[in-house]
């Protein structure tokens, strides 16, 4: 396949939406397995709704997912201008050649009065199409004439598409859903230019995907509707329409209804990129980046909300995944989002980086929290706690991996602290003192000799060793922690745990 061209064309409305991303993902991954070209557009004729620093959000978070843009506003390239407010000329020139062809026209009608119409009319009855508009106010039913004097006078008007008069179908191959047909009689005369000059969605985006010589239009399953519109808009204009390809939506973690905002409230996880802070209300959404997910991670999830690779596969980098893709599999039902498995794919792209990748980023994590850790420090600290955190900072929350626990886990010490424990802890200290070389494998093999000369079990002295030293009971292998500690930390350590626990069997027995 060649001149393979995609677009990802969002509004700046407010942030990007996790769905978003993914349809940029997908366009990006299109054009990458075929040696195409990616192009971000910016549709930003909605002046009413658009929201500062939104497109700012938007570029920043495809940069983030490392899905940069072949051609765009920043980029530039030889199609631009790439935002839609600075291509009015084009499209006034296309609605004069839809009017000029009788394919158009111009419609007086007031807000209100359509209002009127629809609450006369029953539920879901009304629409300006073929059966009403020759009694509406507009150029059709109207001379020209009155329409030069309104016109004059400058009464608002917008200019609608004129479906067919007769019912006709229009019918369009998908490339995921496979053959299409609509009835024309289902649609509406859309509005095509609104009375500020400025044309709606279906105008711009034919034109531009026309002008912008895109192959393919890969987006939500939301603007399926509209395809049929934007065939006939095509046919009017004499144009060969892209292949459409509309993904599936992004389903609830319940599986009912498309993913919103509202339900990353209520369950806690991110449904946007980035963090993004509302400029009027002041306040902030969570985003996948500020709460640890690696953008690997992120862009990993959201391939798999859609596609499979037809195998058991799940863990791609975005170039691995770049020469998988194809649009013939992905489905066509909703995908299900689940925030266990988004967390699932961040443990695996952390723990498949290795730990040497994350040294700087764990040495800048523990620098912030005042922890004075070195390359070699880091090294070992991700060595013992990278399999067992979900996020980098996840590891700086185990203080004791870098200070004395100041609380012990209370159920634990009741269980397994026997009056004999402390006994066998001060000799095991006393052992461990002995060691010239405090290495994990000295520590381990020093710990089995005492068991032994005591004839003990692991479970009598390894589950109060730990306690000792951490205050928990779980964690990485104890005779790493000890030989990341060293000698004089770990015996003060364990000196320091035996005086706090047994002082809090004393007070409990109280």
């Amino acid at each position: 396949m060649t001149d393979v061209r995609v677009r990802f064309a969002p509004s700046p409305t407010g942030p990007l939406h996790m769905g978003g991303v993914r349809t940029a993902l997908y366009n990006w991954l299109f054009a990458k397995a075929h040696g195409g070209t990616f192009v971000l557009r910016i549709e930003d004729t909605d002046q009413g709704r658009f929201v500062e620093g939104a497109e700012a959000y938007i570029e920043e978070a495809l940069s983030w997912c490392g899905l940069s843009p072949d051609e765009g506003v920043s980029p530039g390239g030889e199609f631009g201008p790439y935002r839609q407010s600075e291509r009015s000329q084009l499209y006034r020139n296309a609605v004069n050649s839809l009017i000029n062809q009788g394919l158009a026209y111009e419609a007086f009608d007031t807000p209100d009065e359509l209002e009127t119409l629809r609450k006369a009319a029953e539920p879901g009855v009304f629409q300006y199409d073929a059966q009403s508009r020759g009694k509406l106010r507009n150029s059709l039913t109207m001379d020209s004439i009155e329409v030069a004097k309104m016109k004059s006078n400058g009464a608002p008007f917008v200019v609608r598409f004129k479906t067919p008069d007769e019912e006709e179908d229009v019918t369009f191959e998908d490339a995921i859903r496979g053959d299409i047909n609509f009835k024309s009689s289902v649609l509406d005369d859309k509005v095509l230019m609104k009375a500020d000059g400025l044309p709606t969605y279906h105008l711009a985006n034919v034109v531009d995907d026309h002008e912008m010589r895109i192959s393919h239009v890969i987006r939500g399953e939301e603007w399926l509707p509209s395809a049929p519109l934007h065939v006939l808009l095509y046919r009017a204009f004499g144009w060969d329409h892209p292949t459409f390809a509309h993904l599936p939506l992004i389903l609830k973690p319940t599986g009912h209804g498309k993913l919103s905002k509202r339900d990353g409230d209520a369950g806690g996880f991110p449904v946007f990129p980035l963090d993004w802070t509302d400029p009027k209300s002041g306040t902030t959404w969570p985003g996948y980046r500020e709460q640890g997910f690696a953008p690997e991670a992120f862009t990993n999830m959201l391939l798999m909300l859609g596609w499979n690779p037809g195998d058991e596969r799940e863990i791609f980098s975005i170039a691995e995944a770049a020469e998988e893709f194809s649009l013939n599999r992905v489905v066509k039902s909703g995908a299900r989002f689940n925030p266990d498995k988004a967390k699932w794919f961040q443990e695996q792209h952390l723990r498949n980086a290795g730990a040497n990748n994350h040294v700087k980023a764990l040495a800048e994590l523990a620098k912030a929290q005042g922890v004075d850790w070195n390359e070699d420090q880091c090294k070992a600290v991700l060595d013992m706690m990278l399999e067992r955190v979900t996020f980098l900072d996840d590891i700086l929350s185990h203080r004791w991996l870098f200070e004395p626990p100041n609380v012990f886990n209370t159920k634990l010490v009741r269980k397994k602290w026997k009056e004999e424990t402390a006994g066998y802890i001060h000799e095991l200290a006393n052992m461990l003192d002995g060691l010239d070389s405090f290495s994990s494998t000295n520590v381990e093999s020093t710990f089995k000799r005492f068991l032994d000369t005591r004839e003990l079990g692991f479970g009598q002295v390894l589950l109060p060793f730990r306690i000792a030293l951490t205050g928990e009971g779980g964690g990485p292998s104890m005779f790493d922690f000890a030989a990341f500690l060293g000698k004089e930390d770990t015996l003060n350590r364990l000196n320091r745990g035996v005086e706090a626990v047994l002082a809090l069997k004393a007070s409990e027995e109280k």
